[in-house]
């Protein structure tokens, strides 16, 4: 199934929008763009944002009551999750992962930019880096499409 998504978005992105000390402009941005540009993720990203939240919970910076708003509202929006794949998927997610010296997470989520041919949204150094690496390009929420 074709995923109509415009962009890749990331967990650091995404918890940009629930922490104020984490929030810049350009998370803001992305947030606001989801409006008019729908986003795919790894189906990681939910595991992902699940233990932000959890550990977060665990070193009071956040309620539970404030995760279970912040997921209501990650529900609401226009994101798609994408399976990873079959087992030997794991090969692939080994092999640009060496390559580009990224977490097995980090190279998912641009595995999966480039397959969408779509650019990805991260405020991760290092993600952009390997993104650029790759010819993905990365996401600008002022673009226009």
């Amino acid at each position: 199934m074709r995923v109509d998504a415009r962009f890749v978005l990331d967990t650091s992105t995404t918890m940009s929008w629930c922490f104020d000390d984490e929030a810049d402009a350009y998370g803001d941005a992305v947030l606001d763009s989801l409006v008019d540009a729908p986003a795919a993720a790894p189906s990681l990203w939910t595991l992902e944002v699940t233990n932000v939240l959890l550990v977060a919970e665990r070193r009071n910076r956040i309620t539970p009551k404030e995760s279970e708003a912040f997921l209501r509202l990650l529900f609401e929006l226009p994101i798609y999750v994408r399976e990873l794949g079959p087992m030997r998927y794991m090969l692939d997610l080994l092999t640009v992962g060496r390559e580009l010296a990224l977490s097995s997470y980090d190279t998912a989520f641009l595995m999966l930019a480039k397959e969408l041919d779509v650019p990805l949204a991260t405020r991760d150094l290092r993600l952009r880096q390997a993104a650029e690496q790759v010819g993905v390009s990365l996401y600008d929420p002022g673009a226009t499409v």
